[in-house]
């Protein structure tokens, strides 16, 4: 309820109360004499009495003539007649106690009123807060304003993110000068699309620009427009730039635009006077109305572009997307320097250390990152923050919790052991291969019984084939281990087989890289961009015929096979390395990497280990 409805509320309230005032006032003024019952007989008998209205316990009426005072009108009070005989032959004189009941009549007035205005406040307040924000304000923006001085974040907070920093810049300073950016006959863009994937600090840049800035912040999720009833959403759009021009310059921020920008007309259920549609057009119609001259600036973010309507995105709207994407090393150093602020550090924690181990990580995994090494010091109750924290928080988001109390029976670790074992050591035979970091039969996560982690030592954006063929090699590297100690398969190899699987059919459809099919891309990319996984519910577009089909399946297995028999190829020849490593797993469950080049550097001859494995049927 706002401030003009509670104003309303107290000006009845006193309105009513000068109302009894005045009655009563009225009352008082007139002209009736309270006199005692002994007069009131005097006067019955002189015959001055015109009439009288008798009650219970009161008798009032007129005079013929006036009293002396002027008054006409009596009152007084009822008396037994037989009472008042006595009282009269012992000469006392009979007179009578007028009850006031002005506070009996004022609060009978008062407290229903009271009540009634009491049930509909409430029931207004429970209004303002169901549905939509309230039946009296259902059409009202739901926009969050921060004013000036509640922005704290600054460009000084975002790291990681430079290029978009320098194109965000230009929004500052337009919005600090924007006589200087009319002066050449130029305009400001009039909404910038912030595009990246979840976690990269799209909504964090965004209130570095109202910080910078010093401007109202209009902040608003793109979900809050629409609503169960028609025409809310857009009365939402119309709403939060009515208040948005009143106080600009501003900034309106709409999050996650893809639930209010969608494509009009996709998907198999989508009709042509959807509620959405409707929001989005008045949003297009404010985007073509409204002059970015008066300082009015919209930002947007979304990791799903590709399914933005396209007059959304056309120049004169969106017309300038900013990339906000997934740090580089230097980057994710800068990101780290701002999270490790607020910890307690000890001296072997470097930065570039950090970021080295973490590729492909955002702002976000690195904020959590820092929280759950600073848990873990904490937990066994140390004085700072260590290396090994880090690395122990690496491995707790990237493969999941230990799972100590999972118990394996001897023949599981041991199958477990040479698996793992087998990915390591086809790792390290190959050429440019990613360091391994840690290999453990301890089980992580949902599913995993044994893990084996290698570690990048520079941020990669391309892949040939050949190295597509040795991350191929590795991820079989486990399956093959069992082939050769144990004779047959398991079920630990399934990820390793629905990875390798995914690779060869991308060299083989999208990549041109088989030699039978030619440099032909048969398939488009089944993921969103910027998102992890597939659409739901769309069957992937098939653009060649059967045979193709037939050639396709021919050559993803051929890949993975020839991948399979490489792999065999090299443990084989390790065999010897292959069963001491896999001991020594068994004996300590995590070997790290100078344990993995140590045993790989002792000579056969100086093995204590016993004579090796042959296979079993």
């Amino acid at each position: 309820m706002n401030d003009k409805t509670q104003f309303n509320i107290w000006y009845w309230l006193l309105a009513f109360a000068g109302l009894m005032l005045f009655q009563y006032l009225f009352t008082t003024t007139q002209q009736v004499a309270q006199i005692s019952y002994s007069e009131f007989e005097s006067q019955l008998r002189a015959g001055q009495i015109a009439e009288v209205q008798v009650s219970d316990r009161y008798i009032q009426g007129t005079f013929r003539k006036p009293l002396e005072g002027g008054q006409l009108r009596f009152i007084t009070t009822r008396v037994d007649p037989n009472f008042a005989e006595q009282l009269r032959q012992n000469n006392v004189v009979v007179t009578g106690q007028i009850e006031s009941t002005f506070l009996r009549d004022l609060l009978s007035w008062i407290v229903p009123m009271a009540l009634f205005v009491g049930v509909w406040m409430f029931a207004m307040r429970r209004m303002a807060g169901g549905v939509g924000g309230g039946l009296m304000q259902i059409g009202k923006s739901k926009a969050k304003v921060y004013v000036e001085t509640d922005v704290k974040v600054t460009f000084a907070d975002v790291a990681g993110v430079d290029e978009a920093k320098v194109e965000l810049q230009e929004i500052v300073d337009f919005l600090k000068n924007p006589e200087e950016y009319g002066r050449l006959g130029g305009r400001m863009p009039k909404g910038v699309l912030l595009v990246g994937p979840p976690g990269t600090g799209k909504t964090l840049i965004a209130r570095a620009v109202a910080g910078e800035a010093e401007v109202p912040f209009f902040s608003i999720s793109g979900s809050e427009f629409v609503e169960m009833f028609v025409g809310v959403g857009a009365a939402r759009v119309r709403d939060l730039f009515d208040q948005a021009r009143a106080k600009a310059p501003a900034i309106i921020f709409i999050d996650e635009l893809d639930a209010l920008g969608r494509a009009r007309g996709i998907g198999p259920l989508m009709g042509g006077h959807d509620e959405k549609e409707q929001t989005l057009n008045q949003l297009l119609s404010e985007l073509d109305g409204f002059d970015p001259t008066i300082g009015v600036v919209l930002l947007a973010a979304t990791n799903r572009p590709e399914i933005l309507d396209p007059a959304l995105l056309r120049a004169g709207r969106f017309d300038r997307q900013v990339l906000v994407d997934r740090p580089d090393k230097q980057g994710r150093t800068a990101i780290l320097h701002v999270h490790m602020k607020k910890a307690k550090l000890a001296p072997d924690v470097d930065a570039e250390k950090v970021s080295a181990i973490t590729p492909g990580f955002t702002g976000a995994d690195l904020a959590n990152l820092v929280n759950e090494a600073t848990l873990l010091a904490t937990r066994r109750k140390a004085d700072a923050v260590t290396m090994a924290d880090f690395n122990n928080a690496v491995e707790r988001i990237v493969a999941g919790l230990e799972k100590r109390n999972r118990l394996l029976n001897p023949r599981e670790r041991e199958v477990v052991a040479y698996h793992e074992m087998g990915h390591a050591l086809v790792a390290m035979a190959l050429p440019g291969m990613d360091a391994v970091h840690k290999v453990s039969i301890i089980p992580r996560g949902v599913g995993a019984l044994g893990y084996t982690i290698q570690r990048p030592t520079e941020d990669r954006f391309l892949m040939t084939r050949e190295e597509l063929e040795n991350k191929m090699a590795v991820l079989l590297g486990g399956r093959g281990a069992e082939k050769i100690v144990f004779g047959h398969l398991s079920t630990g190899a399934a990820d390793d087989l629905a990875k390798v699987t995914d690779i060869a059919r991308a060299m083989v459809t999208r990549y041109g890289m088989s030699e039978k099919l030619g440099h032909v891309a048969l398939e488009k990319n089944q993921h969103p961009f910027l998102s992890p996984t597939p659409y739901a519910g769309y069957a992937q577009e098939r653009d060649y015929g059967d045979a193709t089909a037939d050639a396709i399946d021919a050559e993803v297995r051929a890949t993975v096979d020839a991948a399979f028999e490489r792999a065999v190829n090299l443990l084989t020849d390790r065999r010897e390395l292959l069963e001491r490593a896999a001991c020594r797993l068994l004996e300590k469950e995590t070997l790290d990497e100078k344990d993995l080049i140590a045993l790989s550097a002792t000579p056969a001859a100086d093995s204590n280990i016993a004579a090796v494995r042959r296979p079993t049927s």
